[in-house]
């Protein structure tokens, strides 16, 4: 209880500057807190995408896949359904990588999104806490100007005392914001990472899929053309005479064997 009635006198002495450092306060809290449920939530869903997609892109069944993430309205999804389009339609690498860093290209703005006011609050606070500590002095400089000169030094360090509360309300104001602002840059970059990582670990399943099924593709060709081959017709005419030709090369040689003993 003490500490909340000091708290309340400190807020009350701080002069009329008190109510707008609160003010910028309260927005920048607001910000912030909306923007770490919003990056929480990122995060936790990119990872529910990528653990469902993942064993059915291992498994080479592009198209379970693409049904997958057709209507996923992640950052994880909506990556993959680039890259999975691609995929299906041209399977060249370069082409899927591009379509990928397009996706994030795009998803990045919206992580990004509001969390500079947070970094503007703070600043706002640290000029508004000195604004405020310079028009103190100055009114207690003028009011000490015409008081007794009994008085003057009392006088002066209590509204030096006033005023320099709002400073040191701006300066915590203004720190906790810096503070929170980190951690948002933090989080959002560690969201962008792990798209980073998708983007690598999906392109490198889709090319060794797609490698594996050209290569399949002509293996099941090769099987065919020699299959083919092994059953095509024998022409009978053309065995008669060859079966022909080594009889009667076996009776002239029959002939001959007795002149030449």
């Amino acid at each position: 209880m003490d500490f909340l009635n000091s708290v309340v006198a400190f807020f009350q002495t701080g002069g009329a500057f008190m109510y707008p450092i609160l003010v910028v306060f309260a927005l920048g809290a607001a910000v912030a807190i909306e923007r770490y449920v919003r990056l929480v939530y990122e995060r936790h869903t990119n990872r529910a995408t990528w653990d469902k997609v993942q064993p059915v892109l291992n498994a080479g069944d592009f198209d379970r896949a693409r049904n997958l993430v057709k209507d996923e309205n992640t950052g994880v999804g909506r990556l993959l359904a680039m890259g999975l389009e691609r995929q299906g339609a041209v399977r060249r690498r370069e082409d899927i990588e591009i379509a990928m860093e397009e996706s994030i290209m795009e998803t990045i703005p919206q992580l990004e999104k509001r969390t500079p006011y947070v970094a503007l609050g703070s600043n706002i606070a640290t000029l508004l806490g000195l604004l405020g500590t310079i028009m103190g002095l100055i009114e207690a400089f003028t009011a000490v100007a015409n008081a007794n000169p009994a008085e003057k030094a009392d006088l002066l360090s209590a509204s030096i005392s006033v005023a320099m509360n709002t400073t040191a309300f701006g300066l915590m104001v203004g720190i906790a914001l810096l503070i929170v602002h980190a951690l948002l840059n933090s989080l959002t970059g560690s969201i962008v990472d792990s798209l980073e990582m998708v983007s690598v670990k999906a392109l490198n399943i889709m090319s060794s899929g797609t490698r594996r099924r050209s290569d399949a593709e002509k293996e099941e060709k090769g099987k065919a053309g020699k299959s083919a081959a092994d059953s095509r017709p024998v022409n009978r005419d053309v065995q008669q005479t060859q079966q022909a030709q080594q009889k009667a090369e076996a009776t002239t040689e029959e002939k001959t064997k007795p002149e030449t003993a």
